[in-house]
């Protein structure tokens, strides 16, 4: 058994089906942060964005680490944490497409302001965060399994 394989055999790897939907959901993802960022049909793209999170996300949580490392089992709780990212992102980018909680903030000048100052394109800022995180976890992930498989051929 090759170094490569046996690498993964400590990750849950995705079927084809699986690894299809996780692939439509970044996609999905990304398709809608870059409409909803250039100002097209942004009462869509905003929603497109948070179900292509939510799926991305769902599906990213099944592939599991299933070895005893401990530097990847902290990657993978980091990598989910990116995750609540990119849906706290989708969600704040429907609210400032809708303005859901507007209401809640409107008693006040200073409840406007806090509502402007918490909502108020603030997806992009946890949008890049998230996909940040995701790539560094990610690369790490790869790295230390590589790193482990290797161990294990020798």
């Amino acid at each position: 058994m090759s170094s490569r394989q046996k690498t993964h055999l400590n990750m849950r790897q995705l079927n084809k089906l699986e690894s299809i939907i996780y692939l439509a959901g970044g996609i999905i993802m990304v398709a809608g942060a870059g409409l909803y960022a250039f100002l097209m049909i942004q009462p869509f793209a905003c929603w497109l964005m948070l179900v292509g999170a939510i799926v991305f996300v769902l599906v990213q949580a099944r592939q599991r680490y299933l070895g005893t490392q401990l530097v990847v089992r902290r990657l993978r709780r980091i990598m989910a944490l990116a995750g609540w990212g990119f849906i706290l992102a989708g969600l704040f980018m429907v609210e400032d497409c809708y303005h859901f909680l507007r209401p809640l903030f409107s008693g006040s000048l200073d409840g406007y302001s806090s509502y402007v100052s918490i909502f108020h394109h603030n997806w992009v800022i946890l949008l890049l965060l998230s996909s940040v995180i995701e790539m560094y976890t990610t690369h790490r992930i790869s790295y230390e399994l590589k790193k482990e498989g290797d161990k294990e051929s020798n």
